[in-house]
């Protein structure tokens, strides 16, 4: 039976660790080893339990159980070979003990072959009276290999084993929720809290079911069954804050986020959805400490300085928010968001060369929004540089091949270098999949759009597609 990790050492633990301080030898009985190893391998202490499963085996050297715990520290440190050849040895001794199979299991799942591993596992639970481990084991092979129905149930069997398992129930509601079925997660958490009715995880779970669902009422009702649970129930405040700020109760979304930082040490998270509702209250000098608060807290939180920013850009005072986002890119200068957002900033400011650069860091890191590239040829254009123009969009078409968007742009920018051929082009297959999107054309290069050569274009394609 492993011990609980929060668990303190017992007697024979503190005799072990005795013995250990003092180099005299004691005798312990088997059970007592296998007590001693699960405490340090639940602790991550593996260098003390690979010296208590060496010193049993010296004390008991035709234990199984012993042999099994040596076998499951050779699997976790990934001496897969070393295990199986033991693994063999053990199973021609007892070929009916499902920990064999279950360390297997565990072997195979390490190699990737994870439908050898439920195989193992099954085989497993027809030798085992107590399956719930198994059980377990069995739902995250099936999360390996995406099977979220079969995850689902195994969890679930957890669950019906022991109500307290918050880590299966946990779990059970991941697979509905990848699933996208909500109503399923919200139907199966009613179900259980009928049996706990002050279970205020499970009434956590489901506030955050219905709250996914936009049922805010319903939400606001099940935080507040989760406080009634346990009224120290951080994330329960915290979740009940969200749901308030979506209901416009902002006063009381705040309270309920100091709760949350009178109940433990202020996070960076409850300041920032304090700031948020303070802007929303247009508290404009309390939002500002409060993002001051959540920078300071965590200088790594992008959201916090993401916020600040805003704030700022919002009110027109581009100067402040590029002051606030370069000290971000400062911290962490392979964040693209934080290249966008100084992009914008710079556009704002009509500063285009640097609003080049930052766009372009923006996209080298990661950013492949449509509108990035919208906003990058903008500020290209503004150069008259048409042919980085045609570059940038070209390469926004590729992400976005759907856009029309971008293909009357493109259209733009071709004219603007006397290319017809591909301006024709683009002209007919963005006129093809939106003809109301010429908007775009006529207010982005309104120059061009009133031509006669772009007006028989529309005009005959119009006449086409009648």
């Amino acid at each position: 039976m492993a011990l609980d990790p929060n668990e303190k050492p017992g007697q024979p633990i503190t005799k072990f660790e005795s013995m250990l301080k003092t180099d005299d030898v004691y005798f312990f009985d088997a059970e007592d080893f296998e007590d001693i190893i699960h405490y340090y391998l639940n602790n991550g202490k593996i260098g003390l339990a690979k010296k208590a499963i060496r010193i049993g085996l010296q004390q008991h050297p035709d234990s199984t159980d012993l042999k099994l715990l040596d076998v499951e520290v050779l699997v976790f440190e990934d001496k897969l070979d070393v295990a199986e050849k033991y693994l063999d040895e053990l199973q021609l001794l007892d070929s009916h003990n499902e920990e064999i199979y279950i360390q297997r299991a565990n072997i195979y799942s390490k190699k990737d072959n994870h439908d050898a591993a439920v195989t193992l596992l099954k085989k497993a639970l027809e030798l085992s009276e107590n399956s719930l481990d198994i059980y377990s084991l069995l739902g995250m092979e099936y999360l390996f290999m995406d099977n979220f129905n079969l995850a689902k149930e195994s969890f679930m069997k957890c669950v019906n084993f022991d109500n307290q398992d918050y880590s299966s129930l946990y779990n059970v509601i991941y697979c509905f929720e990848f699933l996208e079925d909500f109503d399923g997660a919200i139907t199966y958490l009613n179900e259980y809290l009928e049996r706990n009715p002050y279970c205020e995880v499970a009434w956590h779970q489901l506030g955050k079911q219905y709250f996914s669902k936009k049922m805010y009422k319903e939400a606001l009702a099940s935080f507040d069954f989760a406080i009634i649970s346990d009224d120290s129930f951080l994330g329960a405040y915290f979740e009940k804050g969200k749901v308030l700020e979506k209901m416009g109760k902002y006063n009381e979304a705040i309270e309920s986020y100091e709760t949350t930082i009178s109940i433990e040490d202020p996070t960076s998270h409850a300041y920032l959805r304090i700031g948020k509702c303070h802007e929303k209250l247009q508290n404009d000098d309390m939002a500002q400490y409060y993002y001051y608060q959540t920078v300071h807290e965590d200088p790594l939180l992008d959201k916090g300085w993401l916020a600040i920013t805003d704030f700022y850009f919002k009110k027109g005072k581009y100067e402040r928010a590029l002051y606030y986002i370069n000290k971000a890119i400062n911290i962490d200068g392979e964040n693209p968001l934080y290249w966008k957002k100084c992009a914008r900033t710079y556009q704002a400011l009509k500063n285009f060369h640097e609003a080049d650069f930052a766009y372009k860091q923006a996209v080298d890191l990661g950013n492949y929004e449509m509108d990035t590239w919208i906003q990058w040829s903008q500020v290209v254009r503004e150069n008259n540089d048409f042919e980085s123009v045609v570059q940038i969009l070209k390469q926004g078409l590729e992400f976005y091949p759907e856009s029309t968007e971008i293909e009357y742009r493109l259209v733009g920018a071709f004219l603007a270098l006397n290319k017809f051929s591909q301006a024709k082009k683009h002209l007919l297959n963005a006129l093809q999949n939106s003809p109301e999107g010429k908007t775009v054309l006529e207010v982005e290069y309104p120059r061009y759009y009133s031509t006669e050569w772009v007006v028989n274009i529309i005009t005959n394609s119009q006449k086409a597609s009648r």
